[in-house]
């Protein structure tokens, strides 16, 4: 399985946002952007690109999901100057949720929106020392806070190759109840994530504009995810769907996004008109629409 890959929504800045982001980080590259036409959403921009190293997808299709704080990216740090750096890049027009500043986690650290609304996390810390530079931090709030460790059970399940590497509970005194996790470390597959609990009285949950992109080898892979994932009958649309937890997940194959970065526009309608008629993606009827039958 390759990586998963988060995608980020957006109204109509992908091209703008992404090009800012690999302004950002080492090891980053805009790397193909496409942009398909006649959807629900008008011309959409689709944008694949690295940051430090991770792949990313962005897409610009209307202002229907907003970011919000659940899914966050924490980036980690060598030194007090390069995490003093993004965050003032990082913030301009944005806001802070949590000050930037010393704490007893972290030399230097800092939780922020940036100007689009995206949430991150910046870390310049000796505890903190993950096999990513920047990692999808996910934050379970609302009916959903105090199930992170069932959360993590139920998604290292389904992904081979999956471990919980790391699960600390807030202790007394804390801010939470005890028995919630404050920080939890897991691998799905080659991907590495964190999450945590949050009870506090948010007005947010997981939505949209950032989902998770499952990249599936055949027919029979797709079937399994989507079958192991899907919680939400109404949320099932053009490969994407939402779990029991409202985490929105697109199971994609990989044949997809080889016929997605055709230069070849023609074919490029076709395949984005078939889609568009699916919920879960049918592998052989996208060939079909690829190859013009």
């Amino acid at each position: 399985m390759q990586k998963i890959t988060p995608h980020l929504w957006f109204d109509k800045e992908a091209k703008e946002a992404t090009e800012f982001y690999v302004s950002l980080f080492p090891d980053s590259q805009v790397k193909n952007v496409r942009t398909i036409k006649n959807t629900p959403s008008g011309d959409c921009d689709i944008v694949r690109f690295d940051l430090a190293g991770e792949p990313f997808m962005a897409i610009s299709a209307g202002p229907y999901f907003k970011f919000n704080p659940p899914i966050s990216f924490f980036v980690t740090f060598e030194s007090e100057e390069e995490v003093k750096k993004t965050w003032d890049k990082l913030i301009a027009g944005g806001q802070a949720l949590m000050a930037y500043d010393t704490y007893p986690w972290a030399k230097k650290y800092g939780w922020l929106q940036d100007k689009y609304g995206l949430s991150w996390q910046l870390s310049w810390s000796e505890h903190h020392q993950f096999p990513q530079k920047i990692t999808p931090l996910l934050m379970y709030t609302g009916a959903n806070a105090g199930k992170t460790e069932e959360a993590l059970n139920f998604y290292t399940s389904i992904f081979p190759n999956s471990k919980i590497n790391f699960t600390a509970h807030y202790e007394a005194g804390e801010g939470d109840k005890e028995s919630f996790i404050k920080h939890a470390q897991f691998n799905l597959g080659d991907s590495h994530f964190m999450a945590m609990d949050s009870s506090g009285p948010h007005k947010f949950t997981f939505n949209e504009a950032v989902s998770l992109v499952v990249n599936c080898a055949d027919q029979t892979e797709l079937d399994y995810y989507w079958e192991k994932l899907s919680a939400v009958p109404e949320a099932e649309q053009c490969g994407w769907l939402k779990d029991k937890y409202g985490v929105s997940w697109q199971i994609v194959p990989t044949a997809l996004n080889e016929m997605m970065t055709t230069s070849d526009q023609a074919q490029l309608d076709r395949v984005t008109q078939a889609f568009l008629k699916m919920k879960k993606f049918d592998i052989a009827k996208l060939k079909e629409a690829a190859e013009g039958k």
